[in-house]
């Protein structure tokens, strides 16, 4: 019996201009609904690993988010920090081998959250397997991008589009290889 891949799935809410935060770290912007809530059950219902970066785990401390989810081990990956705080929350060092092991071990889905930065050496590795965007019918002009430059075209394939009645529209894709 061949073992079950894990998918390693990015993405989240951003604007057209690709944003998923002002330069404040806010994201008061994102118009909330019954069809994207309905989205984001289902997908949370099929992890058990979320991996943030440093950045992103010291917003959502700060604005009393937390982190650490009952069933969900979140990996905080940071070079600088020397210990996380939260409910079944570890860090590491190094998000490709930590990504790479992951995709290895028994499991349900691996979520990443964070900007671009922590995506982009995991694009670059190859380690992205599903891209979700919820783009807001928005232009910031500025702030944190959902996508930074990468050393390499990624490849994308059409997995589901979705208007939904805010005006936002939902968006996945495989990444081919």
């Amino acid at each position: 019996m061949r073992k079950a891949v894990r998918r390693v799935m990015y993405g989240g809410a951003n604007t057209l201009d690709n944003y998923i935060a002002r330069t404040d770290d806010s994201f008061d912007w994102i118009l909330h609904s019954p069809e994207a809530n309905e989205f984001l059950k289902k997908m949370w219902e099929s992890l058990d690993t979320i991996v943030m970066g440093r950045r992103t785990y010291e917003v959502a401390t700060r604005m009393g988010h937390g982190v650490g989810h009952t069933g969900i081990t979140t990996y905080v990956c940071s070079r600088t920090l020397t210990e996380v705080a939260g409910k079944n929350t570890e860090l590491a060092t190094d998000a490709v081998s930590l990504v790479k092991r992951l995709k290895t071990e028994q499991g349900k889905n691996i979520a990443v959250m964070g900007g671009g930065m922590l995506a982009k050496s995991l694009f670059e590795a190859g380690l992205i397997d599903e891209v979700g965007v919820n783009i807001h019918p928005l232009l910031l002009g500025s702030g944190i991008p959902l996508f930074c430059a990468m050393d390499r075209q990624v490849k994308l394939e059409l997995l589901d589009c979705k208007s939904l009645k805010n005006g936002c529209v939902l968006l996945t894709y495989r990444v081919l290889p």
